[in-house]
């Protein structure tokens, strides 16, 4: 990946807005789409000049004084704002922080499988699965390997059948992993499987160049397994404090609802696979 990682957003998220997005006026003919340089400066009051060699890579070390005023400029959403900090090194733990354990703790996995009768699994920030409940593995038991959310939306021709409103799904992927390179640009293993994702799908290159930036917290998911057919869940996901990066996501379906006797079905069907192997670690 380009090391020029605070440039790229900037001008990623400056060719997403249009004036009249920021009440300013059209003047003249825009050869390219979204604002010019000059009318981010004006905004964020800052120099042109400044604002140019930010986005050239020329300067590097913005103040948080001028990043606030161009997420302000910008109008970035939270979550956007604290890419914004950390692309530039000034958030709290802006480096190292995906560089965290991949092991789920045993008390986790045992939380995780006191829920029966709802999906749990543990994920890393680069959506890696590196932990699930058994109705967790019955859920995506459709998918070969059930490995990392992204790789299973982009690359397995399941995924488009799976989440039924796939375009949702795939945005907000490359949304997370957005978030995950704020957190470390370089981090090897996200370079890899951003360069996987590049290279098989012209879907996820054209998002990823959209610098779009939003953490997991909470989402309806409509999908479609081929057990039980048609599911309508809500998910919440939940910080793992001893283990940073990690999260806890758990799958919810409304008491008495289709969906929820569907789920109660479809830990039924597959009720005997883990006892095949105890030894699972989850997908």
């Amino acid at each position: 990946m380009d090391d020029n990682h605070l440039g790229e957003f900037l001008r990623a998220r400056r060719a997403g807005l249009r004036p009249q997005d920021v009440g300013m006026a059209s003047h003249g003919v825009r050869r390219v789409a979204g604002l010019r340089r000059e009318e981010v400066a004006v905004l964020a009051g800052v120099n042109a000049d400044y604002y140019t060699r930010l986005e050239q890579g020329r300067e590097r070390h913005p103040s948080p004084q001028v990043l606030d005023a161009l997420g302000r400029a910008l109008l970035l959403d939270t979550d956007a704002h604290l890419h914004l900090h950390r692309l530039a090194g000034v958030a709290p733990a802006a480096r190292g922080s995906l560089h965290i354990t991949e092991q789920v703790s045993p008390a986790l996995r045992q939380l995780m499988d006191g829920y029966a009768h709802t999906p749990a699994f543990v994920m890393s920030r680069t959506l890696d699965l590196l932990a699930a409940n058994a109705l967790a593995d019955a859920l995506f038991v459709p998918f070969t390997p059930a490995d990392n959310l992204a790789r299973m939306v982009f690359l397995d021709p399941v995924g488009r059948e799976f989440y039924q409103d796939w375009d949702r799904a795939a945005q907000a992927v490359v949304a997370n992993l957005r978030q995950a390179a704020g957190h470390d640009p370089d981090h090897p293993p996200l370079g890899r499987l951003v360069d996987t994702l590049s290279e098989h799908s012209a879907v996820f290159r054209r998002l990823w160049a959209q610098h779009s930036v939003r953490g997991k917290t909470r989402d309806a998911k409509q999908l479609l397994h081929p057990d039980v057919g048609a599911l309508s869940l809500t998910y919440q996901s939940f910080d793992v404090r001893d283990a940073p990066g990690q999260q806890l996501v758990i799958y919810h379906a409304e008491p008495g609802s289709p969906s929820a006797h569907a789920l109660a079905l479809l830990g039924s069907l597959h009720a005997g696979e883990r006892q095949a192997a105890p030894d699972s670690a989850g997908p």
